[in-house]
């Protein structure tokens, strides 16, 4: 591959809130990042703090102290915007537009988002019901610089967006909203797109072009996989330990269209200098 002239990516990592949303940007500078991932709320729970004054204003004075860019926020685990229960439906719906709302008054860039389960009915249904669930959660919003990003999935559970295929019919069917796109590399491995030799990869960068489209690449969830290739099980791991291996995402790291993304990790936080360790290596394949 030709060394491309793009500048280098932006790198980060999903950092922890204990202490205040703020603090993660503060964690996120001092370890030599460049952008950060956040829940801006108890990633587990259905009820969320409200953000109060105080908060916004102290996040958003740290973020531009620190210059931290871009910020991404991710949603929280339980909703379902594709879900065929109505009460599960109703009340993912609530929450993805309360998620919409913190992040709007956040003053974030991206809100990061699987596209859901399609459990109890079908993908087709479950692509439809995304959709709609989307343009319902929003409608009525000024969405400012906000722009949602579907998240590639791996498929386990019924999942939708293991295919970008699935991805492109959402943003189709979501014209005002201007969707972009979060690539996981773990899920699309165990997704069934092989990424561990530079074929596989060329033909990964070519599908999502015909597809979602590159430069709607917005954000990189850089992760190597416990799981094995075309299992279809989400199981993140420490980059080089798993069954994508470190010379795969090296060149993930370094290709030229997807240079203008920001590269996030989410390797496991079992051991704190892991995640150091994880951090330096992504450094190392976007700086060689």
């Amino acid at each position: 591959m030709k060394k491309s002239n793009n500048p280098r990516p932006r790198v980060g990592f999903h950092a922890p809130i204990k202490g205040g949303l703020h603090e993660a940007l503060i964690v996120a500078k001092d370890t030599g990042c460049d952008t950060v991932q956040i829940f801006s709320r108890n990633p587990r729970g259905w009820m969320a703090k409200p953000l109060t004054e105080s908060d916004i204003a102290t996040f958003r004075k740290t973020r531009r102290l620190t210059k931290i860019r871009p910020v991404l926020v991710h949603c929280n685990y339980l909703v379902n915007l594709a879900a065929a229960d109505e009460l599960m439906l109703e009340k993912s719906r609530a929450s993805f537009r309360e998620e919409v709302e913190r992040a709007i008054l956040l003053g974030v860039d991206y809100l990061v988002v699987h596209p859901g389960s399609a459990r109890g009915s079908c993908e087709a249904e479950g692509i439809t019901t995304c959709s709609a669930s989307l343009n319902a959660a929003c409608r009525g919003l000024e969405m400012g610089k906000l722009r949602i990003l579907l998240e590639n999935t791996a498929g386990q559970g019924e999942c939708i967006g293991h295919r970008f295929e699935h991805l492109r019919e959402i943003m189709d069917a979501c014209p005002t909203l201007k969707l972009g796109v979060c690539f996981d590399t773990a899920h699309a491995f165990t997704a069934g797109y092989d990424i561990r030799e530079d074929d596989g990869l060329q033909a990964l960068i070519q599908k999502i072009e015909s597809t979602v489209k590159t430069k709607n690449v917005r954000a990189i969830h850089f992760n190597d996989s416990r799981a094995v290739y075309n299992s279809r099980v989400d199981r993140h791991w420490h980059i080089g330990q798993g069954h994508i291996g470190e010379d795969a995402l090296r060149r993930v790291a370094q290709h030229p269209r997807l240079a203008h993304a920001a590269f996030i990790l989410e390797t496991p936080y079992d051991d704190p200098r892991a995640d150091l360790q994880n951090l330096n290596m992504l450094k190392s394949f976007v700086s060689s």
